[in-house]
């Protein structure tokens, strides 16, 4: 009966978001802002109490909106689900699971009488040194874009506004706030900005939030180019513009780049300071009407100026919500290598040892990033292991400060479980990490290597991290920050009753130096430079397109786990690919064969690559792919569509995206370094 009222509560919750039309929406919010004073169209502009709401004005009918961070639970003076987090989502290469997120998310929030969500953050992996990697979707915009629509889509169709972010070029957190990102037009066109774009035009996203960094000389909040010729003229985003948090420099900058909500306060958008611009002529009402506009008329769309902020009916600790965590957990962790200790047979399991710092406590990244789970709700590795096995057949290894351990203990064991990474301490926002381990766990690995043959790493980190010791164990586990139900999710992936299904959204070079923006990454001293001539230190895209796994094979960047990479404990055969015309590009097909011995998950990829280019591009571009599960000897035919724009580039000197006539490869793969089918076409 309980699951029935929820389903039912689920259906009247969607009927009471039925579409407005957004002229409706404007209509609304235009008579409203006629109606206001000069002082209260100031005060809706700007945050309000805590820095987390927005202006009330009840003589009129608006309340004010409470907003929450982040990206992978809903926090600001609440306990919530802590769901995995945004690198995690995305290792899962499965945006169905990623609009269930934010479906979970939205009931979250509305049951806390949280109407705006701020995330999902979607900023492209640069390089593993960004403090912030972890809460964003990897290195490639059409597996970000996938996942990233289909959060925001399951979070607004559940009442709640989503807020993408960083608008633009926020690849570090190193100096963030006086950091130019430079970088030329084409590399944001094609990299950094079509994540955005998509959230705009294919999900609808209601909010964008912009970055702390200058981008090409002008901060974010106050680019006009950024905000009102690309985000509102180009895209027609007519949703609410805010600051990220004291990102804003003038009030002159607010007013005329575009930018509708500056948070956390009104440091610049406040009353005194826009009455001064306006007696003086600098500014007219209309901007500041426009910008009201745009705030209440997304608030319109969403229902949240017509029902209570709470939804009452929804509980606090809500079972659906650690269902979609437990799932999410689940997809998110990639299994690097795998040697034959895994998956741990009976007998692994009868005494198995777990060591580490993060064996028995729930990981996670700093910052906007971090949820306090409700209490009782949270599954560590130890804990996980032991709800499997039995907790008289898991030992649990404490070290101390010096670095000791019962190694007789470690030696004895059938298989040990070390389990190592970062913090929020070491890893987080407003700071960038370092590419290895937090001191002392690289040697920690090496000394149980030396005493045990059957060593299992599970890491805990927004990225790649050194790894010396890869050749002394028998495998290893890239966990991200898993969320409340990691402990349980990868228990079950580690004693065989899950086949891990994850895929690396980004590329593991093996080395620092590896990475092809290695050289140019904002952290390296000689590449932030001060400049006499402006109050910036300047990091320069000088890798351009070729980032990540676009780099692979050229100028001797060679990957030492590819991206899209992942094993199972199955194998996975393709055949017989097909490409068909269709209205607007074509219909890539394929079998997908499942040649192993136990039910398991696949991601086949599409990638383009233009044989002759007369532009530069790289060698090759995922432009497509597929999630499927499949038992023993099972198969299934993959059907993956490329529009035109699949084939196209962005031509700097028309400002057009263009397709240039020739022969492209369509390559299928299960990462991006295999070709398991390849076929050519000619585009005229």
């Amino acid at each position: 009966m309980k699951k029935r009222l929820f389903l039912m509560l689920l259906g009247g919750l969607q009927m009471a978001l039925a579409p407005v039309s957004a002229q409706t929406c404007r209509e609304r919010a235009e008579s409203l802002v006629s109606k206001m004073t000069l002082e209260e169209k100031a005060s809706l502009v700007s945050g309000q109490v805590d820095g987390f709401h927005t202006a009330a004005i009840p003589r009129l009918g608006i309340p004010s909106i409470r907003m929450a961070d982040g990206p992978q639970g809903v926090r600001n003076k609440t306990r919530s689900t802590f769901y995995p987090c945004g690198i995690s989502l995305a290792s899962t290469w499965n945006p169905d699971l990623a609009r269930e997120m934010g479906r979970g998310l939205a009931l979250d929030a509305r049951a806390r009488g949280i109407g705006i969500m701020l995330g999902p953050g979607v900023n492209i992996y640069r390089s593993a040194l960004c403090g912030r990697n972890f809460e964003y979707y990897g290195e490639d915009p059409v597996l970000a874009s996938a996942i990233a629509c289909g959060y925001i889509e399951g979070m607004q169709q559940n009442g709640v506004i989503a807020t993408i972010k960083h608008f633009a070029a926020n690849n570090q957190e190193y100096r963030r706030h006086a950091t130019n990102s430079v970088v030329d037009e084409r590399t944001l066109r094609e990299l950094y900005f079509p994540v955005f774009k998509d959230a705009v035009q294919k999900a609808g996203v209601g909010a964008v939030m912009t970055s702390y960094n200058p981008l090409n000389g002008i901060h974010s909040a106050e680019n006009r180019w950024l905000i009102t010729d690309v985000l509102r003229k180009e895209w027609g985003f007519d949703g609410i513009v805010m600051s990220d948090w004291t990102s804003t420099y003038t009030t002159l900058g607010c007013m005329e780049s575009g930018l509708d909500l500056e948070m956390p306060k009104g440091y610049w958008l406040n009353y005194k300071m826009i009455r001064e611009l306006l007696d003086r002529g600098i500014v007219h009402e209309r901007q500041l009407d426009e910008k009201c506009v745009h705030i209440l008329s997304t608030l319109i769309r969403f229902g949240l100026l017509d029902r209570p902020a709470v939804d009452s009916a929804l509980p606090l600790d809500n079972e659906e919500c650690r269902r979609i965590a437990y799932a999410t957990a689940l997809e998110g962790p990639v299994l690097l290598k795998n040697a034959g200790a895994l998956p741990l047979d009976r007998a692994a399991l009868k005494r198995v040892a777990v060591i580490g710092p993060n064996a028995d406590r729930i990981p996670f990244g700093g910052g906007s990033g971090e949820v306090t789970p409700i209490e009782g709700c949270s599954t560590t590795l130890f804990s996980g292991l032991c709800a499997v096995a039995g907790r008289e057949h898991v030992d649990t290894i404490r070290f101390g400060a010096d670095g000791s351990f019962d190694e007789k203990a470690v030696s004895r064991a059938s298989a040990v479980v070390v389990s190592v990474g970062f913090t929020k301490e070491t890893e987080g926002e407003g700071f960038d990490r370092t590419f290895s381990l937090p001191e002392g766990q690289d040697e920690l690995i090496r000394r149980v290597a030396g005493l045990n043959d059957r060593v299992v790493v599970v890491v805990n980190s927004g990225g790649e991290v050194a790894m010396p010791w890869l050749d002394e164990v028998e495998a290893v586990v890239m966990a991200w920050y898993p969320g409340q139900e990691g402990g349980r999710a990868l228990a079950s992936i580690l004693s065989g009753m899950e086949s891990p299904s994850g895929r690396l959204p980004v590329t593991f070079w093996g080395t620092l130096e590896g990475n092809p923006a290695a050289v140019y990454y904002g952290m390296r001293k000689n590449e932030i430079v001060p400049q006499k001539r402006d109050p910036f230190c300047h990091t320069v895209y000088y890798e351009g397109l070729f980032s990540g796994y676009r780099a692979a094979g050229s100028a001797g960047f060679a990957p030492l786990f590819p991206f899209g990479f992942g094993l199972t404990y199955s194998l996975f055969a393709y055949s017989d690919l097909s490409i068909q015309p269709a209205a607007d590009g074509y219909d890539v097909s394929f079998w997908v064969r499942n040649v192993g011995k136990c039910r398991a998950a696949d991601v086949p990829q599409v990638y383009v690559s233009e044989c002759n280019p007369r532009e530069p591009r790289p060698a090759k571009l995922l432009k497509g792919f597929a999630k499927v599960t499949l038992s023993a000897d099972e198969k299934t035919r993959v059907s993956v569509h490329l529009g035109k724009d699949a084939f196209s580039h962005y031509d700097v000197a028309s400002g057009e995206f263009r397709v240039s006539p020739g022969v492209f490869e369509v390559i299928v793969g299960a990462n991006a370094r295999e070709e398991s089918l390849k076929t050519s076409l000619t585009i005229e």
